[in-house]
């Protein structure tokens, strides 16, 4: 079990085998601030914590992050990817078709995977599924009052 990178980054970076850096731990102090980030909103959040960074030093940090297990990158469908530190639950998301917004939701039915493909002996014999990635679409109570007022 790993330590909660949003209650010690440090210690999550070193038992994933990373040295700690400025820039990794405030790649994870923004994603804790602001979940379901986008990089410009990662870049500006670094940037603003240790000065000058290239956006290209951030984005290497999300991809390091990410391949590491301790980021989860998602891309909703017409969206940029977004990057969250909750991983390994295999949660699922509310995104608004309005704002854009994105909520974390617990698994629909329980543990991972969570979901069974119907028919997978038929269609993908042998497949063993370890997780399922289900996006919710809809309003969020903004975005659907407002469009019953206009």
């Amino acid at each position: 079990m790993h330590t909660d990178p949003t209650t010690d980054p440090a210690q999550s970076l070193r038992e994933h085998g990373l040295r700690v850096t400025k820039q990794r731990v405030s790649v994870m102090a923004a994603l804790v601030a602001t979940p379901h980030s986008g990089a410009d909103t990662v870049i500006g959040a670094v940037r603003a914590d240790v000065g000058q960074v290239s956006t290209q030093a951030v984005y290497d940090v999300l991809n390091t992050l990410t391949d590491r297990g301790i980021v989860r990158r998602i891309q909703p469908a017409g969206s940029s990817a977004r990057y969250e530190l909750r991983v390994g639950d295999n949660h699922h998301h509310l995104v608004c078709r309005g704002c854009g917004a994105v909520v974390d939701v617990d698994c629909a039915t329980g543990a991972a995977p969570c979901l069974d493909p119907s028919d997978l002996d038929r269609h993908a014999p042998g497949f063993v599924v370890d997780e399922a990635e289900v996006t919710f679409w809809g309003l969020c109570d903004t975005c659907s009052t407002r469009s019953t007022v206009t």
